[in-house]
């Protein structure tokens, strides 16, 4: 379907009719000449808008709005905040800068144990009712016996767990990929089994308990076949990854900090084997991990500077660019692991959300000119197409280019 007149062309063929006539009518009206493609509001399971406690990095207020410039309507906010939101009194000031200065939907996550430290289950009946999930995240659990009891109770209260995972034993102190960079630079690598080995370990106690369990950002070839094999086997497995793992590897990293994130930028294998399990639907959704830091915290090379880049303002064109455009990946499995399947896996409405796009016109990634305070991001000075025009959350222009 497709609105037409003489200076605009609307396609609405990835929109819900549903969707479409519900809109308050004149909301395009902004929209001046050119071919537009309108799809509903993207939904990202995984950022970090940093407040409560570290708002020096950013806001909810500067997060949300990154949001709406990329096309987002909805995100879900990972717990590592001060204080962390482990009861709901710890919760209450998180959600009340919500209420007062979110521009979309923020959807807060309750921490798993108390303090994020993996000792004691937090409050989880208290916090059940205003979080859309349960996690830990930018710690791995490594008690297994809590790990178990969190997923008990989050099956109980019928909420999803997503899990970081990772080995603290199998760290031993690396920050980039343990692969042909780290050791041709010097740099101390994280090895892939960090990660799988705690995701194969999960899967069995997902399996045991039957709890809802969703993998952030997964990163290597083995994760991708556990998930593919314990989907098989009728296992309550969700994961994500995120753009950066999708179409860049350790062969791009640079000695710079907007390289650095965790988990970090692995081989090309690893990077095939997330493209086939995104396109054989293994891999669920597409989340940014947007996770912004000062520009002192990112300035200390890769060794020194803190993990996490910004990644909401790029996302859709990053991965038009690289993965549609050459006919890598559909449009149509980009956008359902944008929308649909966050949305479906974490109980989260459409609520009358769009975005507008110009697929055709490009931009060059100039992150002086983010909403984020974040500036790091590994796309720093290239040219991607696809650029955001307008951005409608329940009904609301909360963007406009």
């Amino acid at each position: 379907m497709a609105a037409n007149n003489k200076t605009l062309n609307l396609q609405t063929d990835h929109c819900p009719d549903t969707i479409l006539s519900a809109l308050p009518q004149g909301v395009f009206s902004s929209l001046q000449g050119g071919s537009f493609a309108l799809f509903p509001g993207f939904c990202d399971v995984h950022v970090h808008f940093r407040e409560p406690g570290f708002s020096y990095k950013e806001t909810i207020e500067s997060g949300s709005m990154a949001a709406a410039a990329g096309g987002y309507t909805d995100v879900c906010t990972m717990p590592n905040l001060k204080p962390v939101p482990d009861s709901a009194e710890n919760l209450a000031p998180q959600l009340e800068l919500i209420r007062r200065t979110a521009k979309v939907h923020v959807h807060p996550y309750g921490a798993l144990t108390v303090n994020e430290q993996g000792e004691t289950l937090a409050d989880l009946v208290s916090l059940a009712p205003d979080v859309v999930a349960f996690s830990d995240d930018g710690r791995g659990v490594q008690s297994e016996s809590l790990m178990w009891q969190g997923m008990e109770r989050a099956k109980q209260l019928g909420k999803v767990f997503a899990a970081h995972c990772e080995v603290n034993s199998l760290l031993r102190g690396g920050y980039i990929h343990d692969g042909a960079y780290a050791k041709a630079h010097g740099h101390r690598g994280i090895c892939s089994e960090s990660e799988w080995r705690m995701i194969e370990r999960d899967l069995r106690l997902a399996k045991e308990t039957g709890c809802s369990y969703h993998v952030c950002h997964i990163s290597t070839k083995e994760s991708v076949d556990l998930i593919r094999k314990a989907k098989r086997d009728g296992v309550n497995v969700t994961c994500e990854t995120g753009p950066h793992y999708l179409v860049l590897t350790d062969d791009d990293l640079q000695e710079d900090g907007r390289f650095k994130m965790n988990p970090p930028l692995r081989s090309a294998a690893d990077r095939d084997a997330l493209l086939e399990g995104l396109l054989d639907g293994t891999i669920d959704m597409i989340a940014t991990d947007h996770a912004p830091h000062s520009a002192e915290e990112k300035a200390k090379g890769l060794a020194g500077s803190a993990f996490g880049i910004v990644g909401l303002e790029t996302a859709f064109p990053v991965l038009y660019t690289k993965l549609v455009k050459p006919g890598i990946v559909p449009l149509e499995t980009v956008l359902r692991a944008l929308t649909v399947t966050p949305r479906q896996r974490f109980s989260i409405p459409t609520d009358n959300s769009v975005c507008v796009w110009n697929l055709d016109e490009t931009f060059v990634v100039d992150p002086e000119r983010f909403y984020s305070k974040g500036r790091a991001t590994p796309f720093a000075g290239e040219t991607l197409q696809g650029v955001c025009h307008l951005t409608v959350c329940g009904g609301k222009i909360v963007y406009q280019k």
